[in-house]
């Protein structure tokens, strides 16, 4: 097995984890904002930053090989298609389908 060709510092970790303390501080202010349909578009903005952040510095892909940010981005293009999928399915659906009986 090969040993890792790269070491993070732990200042760079502390870092990290601020940003996503500070980032999870906006993410409940900006629930309390009315900004209408602009809210879940935010919130969306902030979660992929930190999930970014998470991926990028925590499980080491950004320091890794090519194979693994092949790996990563497949994984990635598989959820945007299961997510593309699922929406188009919802919103070509009716007006009715949400009423029971």
């Amino acid at each position: 097995m090969q040993a890792a060709s790269h070491l993070v510092s732990p200042r760079i970790y502390v870092t990290i984890f601020l940003a996503l303390m500070v980032l999870t501080g906006i993410t409940v202010g900006v629930a309390f904002l009315d900004l209408g349909p602009f809210n879940t578009v935010v919130a969306l903005v902030i979660a992929c930053t930190k999930m970014l952040l998470v991926v990028l510095y925590f499980m080491h892909v950004r320091y890794s090989s090519r194979l693994t940010w092949a790996v990563v981005g497949g994984g990635f293009f598989w959820l945007a298609l299961l997510l593309l999928l699922t929406l188009s399915d919802y919103l070509t659906r009716g007006p009715g389908w949400l009423t029971f009986g």
